[in-house]
């Protein structure tokens, strides 16, 4: 009865480890896209967004700066030193309600991010502890299925984006914003959506989703290899 119960407890565990590989790639890749001063920057010149503002190239990184200062610490509402050309302040009170939400999900993100870490670190130490040279194999099939489950759900999402981007953006911000409204804004008027075009967010997704495909070919990869050689040798 022991036996089995430890199998059980096993299988459950090694699911819980394959599902916390994508969320501990996706969530970290965005993690880096957000506090990626060089990204900014990228995307602002390509984007041409200082003649969109009419502000300086210097104020624009000024401004990536401060939001991510924002996004990672306790303070509320945002404070930017950096103002509209006409001296007004560069965002008004709808954008800073809806750079709190987006604030508030990123922080969700950074949560998942080091729970989903957390416990596939846990399943590794307690995993060699307990079965010792044993416990290769489940850590095999536990990369090969994470790393397969990250590929799949990115080609869902590619597919879905292929289908109309347009869309997609509209349904990850009724999903994760609900009935606010704040996200909607004038690009004519609000700085928050003229410093970030669609296209900004179109082009940082394409960059999180080739590093997280990267990542979850690398540990597919790495997890197929060691369960062919386990088959080879019948170990």
């Amino acid at each position: 009865m022991k036996g089995k119960a430890f199998r059980v407890a096993g299988v459950v565990a090694l699911v819980i480890f394959v599902l916390c590989v994508p969320a501990f790639l996706i969530c970290g890749n965005l993690r880096w896209a957000v506090n990626g001063v060089w990204l900014y920057d990228h995307e602002f010149d390509k984007h041409r967004v200082s003649e969109a503002t009419g502000m300086s190239g210097e104020d624009l990184r000024l401004v990536a700066r401060e939001l991510i200062h924002y996004f990672n610490s306790a303070d509320e509402p945002i404070q930017t030193t950096v103002t509209t050309p006409q001296g007004a302040p560069l965002f008004n009170e709808r954008e800073i309600e809806h750079l709190a939400e987006v604030k508030g999900l990123i922080r969700l993100c950074y949560n998942v991010q080091v729970g989903a870490g957390g416990y596939i670190a846990a399943f590794i130490v307690v995993g060699f502890i307990l079965l010792k040279r044993r416990f290769w194999y489940p850590l095999a099939r536990g990369l090969f299925g994470g790393g397969v489950l990250t590929i799949a759900l990115l080609v869902a999402v590619g597919v879905a984006a292929l289908a109309g981007f347009d869309w997609l953006f509209l349904g990850f911000h009724y999903l994760f914003f609900g009935s606010s409204d704040t996200w909607i804004l004038n690009p004519a008027t609000d700085y928050l959506i003229m410093i970030f075009p669609e296209g900004f967010f179109y082009d940082v997704g394409l960059y999180v989703v080739g590093a997280i495909v990267a990542e979850a070919v690398v540990l597919a990869g790495a997890g197929g290899v060691c369960l062919v050689r386990r088959r080879k040798t019948g170990g």
